[in-house]
């Protein structure tokens, strides 16, 4: 029997990209071995293997977009394994001896897709594909001016990115094998119609930035950016469009907290374990987030409503060689201090070794970033769109602090919170910090 390989569930990612064949055909694979590596625009994943034995076929090309259920290659399992009773084919879905797959309905083992090869209309894998997901290439016939129908070629990805345009794919010309349509032809379209002057005076869309050939002042060398840091400046750039920032500023005197933190890694050191200033900033962040709960939430497609959102998911900003990811640490009202440092570390660590699942990265209803460990005294975060706030947190520092009777030394934390000015007031963002501020002078708060 011959094991498929498909590209499992990738969440909400749309353009997932091979960016690397770790096999190639003939090569023997053990259990969990792997064999491909997976990239969004959010996060990386290497996909195992899920049976020992030889790679007979390879279905993807390096820099090839794949989709959830897309065939990856083939393994034959090795003679000594005998497959299970789940993995056995049952009588009624083996085909028949009188009946085999023309080269019409399935391509062979040995022709292998290449980048630069895209299946004709007629032939299609279509035993590769899920029951009710649309071919990679989906067909779809538009009249043209002499009402003859015309296929249009253009995968999901593309089909999704035109839609969010406002874009109707039959009016773009494009640019790939036998006129299939690239993102890069959208984006062109839409170019073009933003660069199209208006019956004013006034170029439609935002004025563009005038380009520039730098080369004129001296040397210069291009850099490419990574996926991640692309999806990034992407989503930073539409939230920033979009949502009405304002940023509360405010500081926290966490000079006992500190103190107890110290206090419990020396008891806590045999064990091995290490308690962070964000995991308390977590605990203190839910307490905040259930005060004032129009903080975890988000704005309805209307404006008219906000969702309350009854779960606290806290996305953690995490700097990695690709750019930022926001991995999210689920349920955080669940959980004490000492899970929430172990958590939050761990996910950290799978950020930075590009080992973070793709659900990992889902769901977040509150996000801190913080910069504690680099410095700085103050910024203004951007918000995670579709959430309405974000808080940003930088190094803390020892200071005067007049007490009545003469000035002490007292730890202070700078806060930055940055809100959707649409779902959250300045006086709500004030008293959220506030709330913050004082549950982090005294931790004890988070238990009333």
């Amino acid at each position: 029997m011959i094991e498929k390989v498909l590209v499992p569930d990738v969440g909400e990612a749309d353009n997932v990209e091979v960016v690397e064949l770790l096999v190639n055909v003939g090569d023997v694979v053990a259990v969990d071995d792997s064999i491909v590596v997976l990239e969004s625009d959010k996060a990386s994943m290497e996909i195992p293997s899920p049976v020992a034995g030889k790679v007979l076929a390879i279905a993807v090309a390096e820099g090839e977009e794949v989709e959830e259920g897309s065939l990856l290659l083939e393994i034959e399992p090795s003679a000594d394994k005998e497959p299970s009773a789940e993995e056995k084919p049952s009588a009624d879905k083996e085909p028949s001896a009188d009946k085999e797959p023309s080269a019409e309905q399935e391509p062979s083992a040995q022709q292998e897709p290449s980048a630069d090869k895209e299946p004709s209309a007629e032939v299609r894998p279509s035993t590769e594909r899920p029951a009710g997901r649309p071919a990679v290439d989906e067909q779809v016939s538009t009249p043209n001016d002499d009402s003859k129908e015309l296929p249009v070629y253009a995968g999901p990805a593309v089909r999704k990115q035109a839609r969010e345009y406002g874009v109707n794919v039959s009016a773009v010309k494009g640019s790939g094998r036998k006129g299939r349509i690239l993102k890069e032809d959208i984006q062109a379209y839409v170019k073009a119609r933003l660069s199209e002057p208006t019956t004013g005076s006034v170029s439609a869309g935002i004025p563009p930035v005038p380009e520039v050939d730098f080369s004129r002042f001296g040397t210069v060398e291009l850099a490419p950016l990574s996926r991640i840091r692309q999806a990034s400046a992407r989503n930073l750039h539409r939230s920033w469009l979009n949502v009405p920032h304002v940023t509360q500023f405010d500081e926290a005197d966490v000079t006992e907290l500190e103190a107890f933190r110290h206090q419990q890694n020396g008891e806590l050191a045999d064990g091995g374990i290490k308690l962070t200033p964000l995991a308390f900033l977590i605990c203190g962040v839910v307490a905040a987030l259930k005060a004032y709960p129009q903080f975890n939430a988000s704005l309805d497609k209307d404006q008219k409503n906000l969702v309350l959102k009854r779960y606290y998911h806290i996305g953690i900003a995490v700097e990695t060689d690709d750019g930022l990811v926001v991995p999210v640490l689920k349920d955080a009202d669940k959980k004490g201090v000492i899970e929430l440092a172990a958590e939050s570390a761990a996910l950290a660590a799978q950020a930075r070794a590009r080992q973070l699942p793709m659900d990992a990265m889902q769901g977040a209803s509150f996000t801190i970033s913080s910069l504690g460990g680099i410095g700085g005294t103050a910024f203004t975060p951007i918000v995670n769109s579709p959430e309405v706030a974000i808080l940003g947190v930088s190094r803390s520092k020892v200071v005067p602090v007049y007490d009545g009777e003469g000035f002490v030394p007292r730890t202070m934390l700078p806060l930055s919170l940055s809100y959707d000015h649409r779902a959250i007031d300045g006086a709500e963002a004030a008293r959220f910090t506030s709330h913050l501020a004082r549950v982090l002078q005294d931790i004890r708060r988070t238990i009333l």
